[in-house]
């Protein structure tokens, strides 16, 4: 991680934060936050992180207190991340990496990273699914549905990165992504309701439609239909689109293919928004 940070606009270094300003959000997770791609400086869908921000503030405004309206608009983000940047010879104005809003305690937090080691491998090669993670959620679960700083239910699952379910066995999400299968025609992926995050990448998806010929669809996803599977991807806002070439021992050879163009799709979508 960077040692260049920002707090409410204003750049500092991270050793000169103070705990005290974030203690509700470092001893109770009271608060969210978002990570989105940056690639030559320019923040990937940014509007769509920002709103989700401020409706997870809205959906809880007793229990996290939100910071000045100003901090999340968009045009004041892209200045603090600009001046970030310019601030930091290693990262610089050209950085491609990941950006990190964390929201709590009447505070912004703006950090920094590079992009997950080995992406372009995982974009090439994908990642096999093999674990479900049975009643890991309950149905209309609504803290699912926001990305809060109390996340070590999804962390700690993040190195088998198993298919999360509810109590009804329907498939929910992965640790920090969401899932998207081939099946009866369609790009199905589970509900909000389910529960999963609402994902940007999903988001931007399921606003498309369709992809290659296939609507894009939100519906109930029972997990014994994996085994039906024609395709399967993953999707989050910085690695975009991750095949699964292999699905609970079953081999996907169309996966690959699928996600690529799932990445390509969201790429020029980014592209065109800003």
């Amino acid at each position: 991680m960077s040692s260049t940070v920002s707090v409410d606009g204003v750049v500092q270094r991270w050793e000169d934060l103070r705990l005290q300003d974030f203690a509700q959000g470092f001893f109770f997770g009271a608060g969210f936050f978002t990570t989105f791609r940056i690639d030559a400086g320019q923040p990937r869908f940014l509007a769509r992180h920002l709103a989700r921000l401020r409706g997870s503030l809205d959906a809880f405004p007793t229990a996290v207190r939100a910071p000045a309206s100003a901090l999340l608009h968009e045009d004041a983000v892209r200045d603090t991340l600009r001046r970030c940047l310019a601030a930091d010879a290693v990262l610089g104005p050209r950085f491609t990496g990941v950006g990190k809003l964390a929201v709590s305690d009447g505070h912004v937090l703006c950090t920094f990273r590079p992009l997950p080691e080995g992406l372009e491998a995982l974009h090439r090669e994908g990642r096999e699914l093999d674990g479900v993670e049975p009643g890991a959620y309950r149905r209309a679960e609504r803290t699912v549905n926001h990305k809060g700083l109390a996340y070590f239910r999804q962390h700690a699952l993040l190195p088998r990165l198993p298919v999360l379910t509810n109590e009804a066995a329907e498939v929910c999400e992965l640790p920090t992504a969401n899932l998207f299968v081939q099946l009866d025609g369609a790009l199905v992926t589970p509900p909000l309701g389910a529960p999963c995050l609402p994902g940007i990448a999903r988001a931007v998806l399921l606003a498309m439609a369709s992809l290659e010929g296939l609507p894009v669809v939100e519906r109930a996803l029972p997990v014994a239909d994996l085994s039906r599977a024609q395709a399967c991807f993953y999707s989050n806002a910085v690695a975009l689109a991750v095949g699964v070439p292999r699905l609970s021992g079953r081999e996907l050879p169309d996966s690959l293919r699928l996600a690529e163009r799932a990445r390509a799709a969201l790429e020029a979508r980014a592209l065109r928004e800003g």
